[in-house]
C-alpha cells in the first residue's frame, strides 16, 4: 500500500513509520531451507509514530488502540516477509511442479540423487505458498489500517469500533442481495424470460449472488463501478457469455471457474486488486480482448500463449510485470500490446513470433528496461511503438527492418545509438541510420572472417561475398531510397551504401 500524502497526509505519514520491504523475484531458492524455515522476529520492534503530535482531533482511545494494532500488525507481516527473501517467478514454480510430478510419477525408489532433486523442487513451491500467504496476510492487515484511518477522519470511530465488536469486522448486509434490480432480474429469469444483455454497472454492489449463475442465456454482463470483493464460482453456468465488464472493483481474484466461459471474447478487469490471473484463462480460446491494467500483477499465467491464439488486444498496462511470459509469442492473432509503467526487464525472444502485432507500448518501466532482443525486426507488421521513459542505450542493429514502423518514441532514454541528433529528425531518420549501421557491422564481420581464413581460399570466398553483399546493399538502398523519397539526399545515402564494398 502506498497512499498518497496528498490525500491521506496522516496515513502516509504512518506507514512511513513501518519497516518497508523490497520485494524481487529471480529463480533462485536454493537458500530456503524448507526443513528449517526462518521464522519471525520473537519480538518485534513496535512502529513508533507521534498520533497525538499529526492528529490532535484524534481522542478516542478504541480508535488509537486499533491503530496501533494494526500498524503492528502491517510491520510484523512485512518483517516475515522480508525475512522470506526474494521469491520465485511463476514460470520457475511451475516448473518446479512439473518437474516434482514427472519424478513422482517416474522415479525409483531409494535414488538419493532424486531424493535431493524432490527436496529442490519442494523448496521452491513451499516458498513461493509462504510468499502468497503472507502477502495475502499483509494486504488484509493493510487494509484494515485504510478503513480505521478513514473513520478517524471521518469522525465515525465509535461506529466503526462498534461495528468490528459486533461483526468481526464482516459485513452484515448484503448489498446485492438487497439490490431491487438484482432482485428483479433473477425473478425475470425465474419466469422463463431469456436475458441476453444486464447492465449492473456503478450500483455500489458489493456481492453476486450465486443465482446470478443460472442466467445461461445471458450474452453480456456488465459489473463495472462497483465494490465487488469477489465473483462466485457459479460464473461458470453462463455458457452464452461473450462480453464480461468487471473493471473498477476492488476484487482481489478470479475464480478458476472462469476458464469455462469458453464463448467469452471480451474481459475487462481493469482497475482492481488483482495479484494474479487464474491459470484457468488460457481455456477462453475465442478471447479477443483482455485488459487487466492498473492491478497488482507480478507475473502472466504461464501458458497464457498457448491457447489464447485469437487474442487481438492485451492491455496489462500499470502493474508490477518484471516479465512475460515465453508463451506470449503462441499469441499469433495479437495486434495491440500494452505494457507500459510496469517492471519488465526485457522482453523474450518468442516476442519476434508475434507478426501480426500493429502497436507495442514497453513506455515507462523506468531503470528495468535497458534494451530490446534482435529479433524485434521479425515484427513485420509493427507501426507504433512507444519506448519513452526507460533505459535504453543502444537500439538493436536490426531495426531498420522495421519497414511498416511509422510512429516511434524515444524520449527520456539514455541513448547513444543512434545519437539524439538522427532521434530528433523522426522515424524515418532513425531506421535509415540504423540500416547503415547493419551494413557496416556486417561489412566488418565479413573482413574478420576473411582475415583469419587461409589465403589460398580467400579468392574463391571474396567473388561470392562481394557478390552477397552487392545485392544485399542493393536492396537496402532501395528501401532508404523509399524512405526518404528522390531528394538529393536520398542519392547521397545510396552512394554511400555502395562505397562500402
Amino acid at each position: 500500500m502506498d497512499p498518497n500524502p496528498t490525500n491521506f497526509p496522516i496515513l502516509s505519514y504512518v506507514m512511513a513509520k513501518i519497516p518497508s520491504i523490497k520485494r524481487s523475484f529471480s529463480n533462485a531458492a536454493a537458500a530456503f531451507d524448507v526443513e528449517n524455515p526462518p521464522s519471525p522476529p520473537s519480538e518485534p520492534q513496535e512502529p513508533h509514530f507521534e498520533l497525538s503530535e499529526k492528529m490532535p482531533h484524534l481522542n478516542n482511545p478504541k480508535i488509537i488502540s486499533a491503530m496501533r494494532r494494526a500498524v503492528s500488525d502491517v510491520a510484523e507481516t512485512r518483517s516475515v516477509l522480508k525475512a522470506l527473501g526474494t521469491r520465485p517467478d511463476h514460470e520457475a514454480v511451475d516448473a518446479a511442479r512439473f518437474k516434482l510430478s514427472e519424478l513422482n510419477a517416474h522415479s525409483s525408489r531409494g535414488s538419493d540423487e532424486l531424493s535431493e532433486d524432490c527436496k529442490m523442487y519442494k523448496a521452491v513451491i513451499t516458498l513461493d505458498e509462504m510468499h502468497g500467504t503472507y502477502e495475502k496476510m499483509l494486504g488484509e492487515a493493510e487494509r484494515r489500517l485504510e478503513r480505521i484511518y478513514e473513520a478517524a477522519v471521518a469522525g465515525e470511530g465509535d461506529n466503526f469500533i462498534e461495528e468490528e465488536e459486533e461483526e468481526g469486522g464482516k459485513n452484515v448486509v448484503d448489498a446485492a442481495e438487497m439490490n431491487e434490480e438484482v432482485a428483479r432480474i433473477l425473478k425475470e429469469a425465474e419466469l422463463g424470460k431469456g436475458i441476453e444483455r444486464v447492465d449492473l454497472s456503478e450500483r455500489k454492489l458489493r456481492a453476486l449472488p450465486e443465482a446470478f449463475g443460472r442466467l445461461s442465456s445471458l450474452v453480456v454482463l456488465n459489473l463495472s463501478n462497483n465494490q465487488l470483493e469477489a465473483i462466485p464460482d457459479s460464473v461458470s453456468g453462463l455458457e452464452n457469455l461473450e462480453e464480461l465488464y468487471l473493471s473498477s472493483n476492488i476484487l482481489q481474484f478470479l475464480p478458476d471457474s472462469i476458464g469455462l466461459l469458453f464463448k467469452l471474447k471480451i474481459l475487462d478487469v481493469s482497475g482492481n486488486k488483482l495479484l494474479a490471473l487464474p491459470d484457468s484463462i488460457s481455456h477462453c480460446r475465442l478471447l479477443i480482448e483482455l485488459d487487466a491494467g492498473f492491478n497488482k500483477l507480478t507475473y502472466l499465467p504461464t501458458d497464457i500463449g498457448v491457447e489464447l491464439v485469437n487474442l487481438k488486444r492485451l492491455s496489462i498496462q500499470y502493474n508490477k510485470l518484471r516479465s512475460l511470459p515465453t508463451s506470449i509469442g503462441g499469441m499469433k492473432s495479437l495486434k495491440l500490446l500494452d505494457v507500459h509503467f510496469n517492471e519488465l526487464r526485457g522482453l523474450p525472444h518468442s516476442v519476434g513470433k508475434l507478426i501480426n502485432l500493429e502497436i507495442l507500448n514497453l513506455s515507462s518501466n523506468f531503470s528495468d528496461l535497458t534494451e530490446l532482443p534482435d529479433n524485434i525486426s521479425d515484427l513485420i507488421s509493427l507501426k507504433e511503438l512507444d519506448l519513452s521513459n526507460n533505459q535504453i542505450q543502444t537500439l538493436p542493429f536490426t531495426f531498420g527492418q522495421l519497414f511498416n514502423l511509422t510512429k516511434l518514441n524515444l524520449d527520456q532514454n539514455p541513448l547513444t545509438i543512434p545519437p539524439e541528433e538522427v532521434v530528433h529528425k523522426g522515424v524515418e531518420a532513425v531506421k535509415s541510420y540504423m540500416a547503415k549501421r547493419r551494413i557496416e557491422i556486417l561489412m566488418e564481420e565479413e573482413r574478420k572472417i576473411m582475415h583469419e581464413l587461409p589465403e589460398q581460399t580467400q579468392a574463391s570466398l571474396l567473388t561470392r561475398s562481394t557478390s552477397w553483399l552487392n545485392n544485399f546493399v542493393s536492396n537496402v538502398s532501395g528501401t532508404v531510397s523509399e524512405y526518404l523519397g528522390d531528394s538529393p539526399k536520398s542519392n547521397a545515402d545510396s552512394n554511400y551504401l555502395n562505397q562500402q564494398l
